[in-house]
């Protein structure tokens, strides 16, 4: 059976979404060249590159990290929901799929940042942004464990911590799905418990994965049971409607300031946002294959932004200068070099090491064919 089956759109709303959150962490890291050992020294938000213009992302940027759980449990439970409630994938074969997309790239990038850090260390007495980087959390990231509760602070290449807590989420779904069956109800159990184990005082990135996934996931039941009813279209009115009202209202009465407003806004407005772009459209074959390319962008530059910017920091040392923060021309440089890299990280590397381990396991158990994009 064909697990990857989509509608006409292929998502493409979700990979314009997904490239933005994408772009929002990086923009939200550049702050990374301000930081001395685990903080920033010296460093006004404000007078960043065209603050004018990213505030949001600046202001906001960690953010696209929930976003991002958000988009999986959407795409995990569009994709892979009926089939393993009914038991036609593996455990193995769920395993295989899910470690061919994240492993080796994570490792690659493991053992870079470790090395580089070395000589970083070695020019300034301290480690950059990242502080604990022993054999005990080298072992913990090895098994992609880094931020299950058995660390001590952030490792290595830090933004691996939320997928690290993601995996744990593969977990649950699967063994959700495989042994409480597809109903809605569960997902409203989840984010329910969820919520209650935080009023009850409980705060850890676990839950807030496990809520927002499986609120995704919501999103994504509820567009396959009223896409194809006469209420779809005027649910999606409703919920564009809702996409444009919500925000200014906040702005207007002065919600959107408060601190707790961010992390409730993104609970209710994110699965919108999902329902209508999931919507089957069509574009052009040129406008869809430059989705697809921003689409494929994301995991590689989310683990490869660190690396990227721990040699910049080594070039600017052994040049004698401060990194130059404060510069458009740096910002340019780092998110273009950080895109473009990319680009051929998942042509050259991602998409074969995912090939290659998927035929490695095809003699003992079938496949579904890669998506173009190979994000399954």
């Amino acid at each position: 059976m064909d697990v990857v089956k989509q509608t006409g759109s292929k998502l493409l709303g979700l990979e314009i979404i997904r490239f933005a959150a994408a772009f929002a962490v990086l923009v939200w890291h550049y702050q990374h060249f301000f930081y001395v050992a685990d903080a920033p020294v010296g460093f006004i938000r404000e007078q960043q590159p065209f603050y004018g213009l990213l505030k949001l992302f600046y202001e906001y940027g960690y953010y696209g990290v929930q976003v991002f759980w958000c988009i999986s449990g959407f795409i995990f439970f569009w994709k892979y929901r009926d089939v393993l409630a009914a038991r036609l994938m593996s455990p193995a074969k769920f395993f295989v799929l899910r470690f061919s997309r994240l492993y080796p790239l994570h490792i690659v990038t493991l053992f870079i940042v470790a090395g580089l850090q070395v000589v970083y260390f070695s020019g300034h007495g301290h480690y950059m942004v990242f502080m604990f980087n022993d054999l005990k959390h080298f072992a913990l990231q090895l098994f992609m464990a880094s931020n299950w509760g058995f660390q001590d602070g952030e490792s290595f290449n830090g933004p691996i911590w939320s997928v690290s807590i993601e995996v744990l989420v593969y977990l649950g779904f699967f063994l959700g799905l495989r042994v409480l069956g597809k109903s809605a109800l569960i997902n409203i159990a989840v984010v329910g418990g969820c919520a209650a184990l935080k009023v009850a005082g409980l705060h850890t990135p676990i839950l807030d994965c496990f809520a927002v996934f499986y609120i995704g996931g919501l999103s994504a039941i509820a567009l396959r049971y009223f896409r194809d009813t006469r209420f779809h279209k005027l649910l999606t009115i409703v919920a564009c409607s809702l996409l444009v009202i919500v925000p200014v209202a906040a702005g207007i009465t002065g919600l959107a300031s408060r601190g707790s407003f961010a992390p409730l806004f993104l609970m209710f407005y994110v699965p919108i946002l999902l329902y209508v772009a999931a919507t089957d459209f069509k574009v052009s074959p040129p406008l869809q294959r430059m989705i697809e390319v921003l689409g494929n962008l994301t995991y590689a530059s989310y683990l490869i932004h660190f690396p990227i910017q721990l040699c910049v920091a080594i070039a600017f040392t052994a040049l004698g200068m401060a990194i130059p923060g404060y510069s458009p021309l740096l910002f340019c440089c780092f998110v273009g070099i950080t895109l473009l890299l990319s680009y051929f990280v998942f042509k050259h590397f991602e998409m074969p090491a995912q090939r290659f381990i998927r035929d490695a396991y095809k003699g003992r158990q079938p496949l579904p064919e890669m998506t173009r994009g190979g994000r399954i």
